[in-house]
């Protein structure tokens, strides 16, 4: 029986040795797994094999989520309905005894405008409240621009550093980055870091851009969000943002919950490649790509 309750029971150990994942499964199809074991998995550092010490399926723990919205000028038209699918959606999945939320509105910087809480009072007010920028702040030169990476960077650094829980970020935007002093490849690297999963949501207006350059962001929200282990969405007349919400908040409930020690001992801190996957055939395993190995 203790061994049983063992293999059911999340397990997410601060001992620095041990490093946790999360996984989903899935089908060709898309369906999800949610009856696979310990021994269905097989797990590689850098080439290695690796002894997967803890494991749970369809982890309940605490989640830590950070709603990314883009305010800049090109989501205007879409910024009501990004608002109504996020109240929809913090209704669903916020167990107010449980889980925290925090809302970030990022233009030309990047600004928390809910910090961490479990009210869902204190998330609808502040959530109302997120906008693009006045005519007026436009003016002052406030607001005219989107600092994507640099709003993932903050969000990592800021907040997710500290949080011991899972840690989802769900960005909303249309991809497309003009003023970051970041890169992308610092966006990624701080969400592996803080081990935070981000699920994209490419809204987009295909008349914010005179040339079509709106579609750029497809590829970079795509990339940022299966490096992290995360899935990328898009919005549109097949599915809708309800749908989407909808999804991720599925994904997000049946996650299975890893933990291993690397049989290599960390000398330096690095970035080490990880390659989670299924014996049984046909399944697709989503999990960050690599880790930070540090002492």
């Amino acid at each position: 029986l203790p061994l049983a309750r063992a293999q059911q029971e999340p397990t997410f150990s601060t001992d620095v040795n041990v490093v946790n994942l999360l996984a989903g499964v899935r089908t060709k199809r898309g369906d999800i797994v949610r009856d696979l074991t310990k021994d269905d998995f097989v797990l590689l550092e850098n080439g290695r094999p690796q002894t997967i010490r803890y494991f749970s399926r369809e982890s309940d723990l605490p989640l830590t989520i950070g709603l990314m919205v883009d305010t800049s000028m090109s989501q205007a038209r879409v910024m009501e309905a990004e608002r109504a699918a996020s109240f929809r959606f913090l209704d669903h999945v916020l167990r107010e005894n449980k889980d925290q939320v925090f809302i970030m509105a990022f233009d030309l910087a990047a600004f928390v405008r809910q910090p961490l809480t479990s009210s869902r009072k204190e998330l609808d007010d502040a959530l109302s409240m997120v906008d693009t920028p006045t005519r007026k702040e436009l003016e002052a030169g406030i607001g005219d621009g989107t600092s994507l990476y640099d709003a993932i960077v903050k969000a990592s650094n800021e907040v997710m550093l500290k949080q011991k829980n899972r840690k989802a970020l769900i960005l909303l935007t249309d991809g497309v980055d003009n003023t970051s002093e970041s890169t992308l490849a610092d966006a990624v690297e701080a969400a592996l870091r803080t081990e935070t999963l981000v699920y994209s949501i490419l809204f987009s207006d295909p008349g914010a851009y005179m040339f079509g350059g709106g579609h750029d962001g497809r590829s970079v929200l795509m990339r940022i969000s299966s490096q992290t282990g995360a899935s990328f969405f898009e919005v549109s007349k097949k599915q809708g943002i309800d749908q989407i919400f909808d999804a991720i908040q599925d994904e997000l409930r049946s996650q299975y919950s890893l933990g291993f020690v690397p049989d290599r001992p960390v000398e330096y801190p690095e970035f080490r490649k990880l390659q989670l996957t299924t014996s049984r055939k046909g399944l697709i395993v989503q999990t960050r790509e690599r880790y930070w190995a540090h002492r």
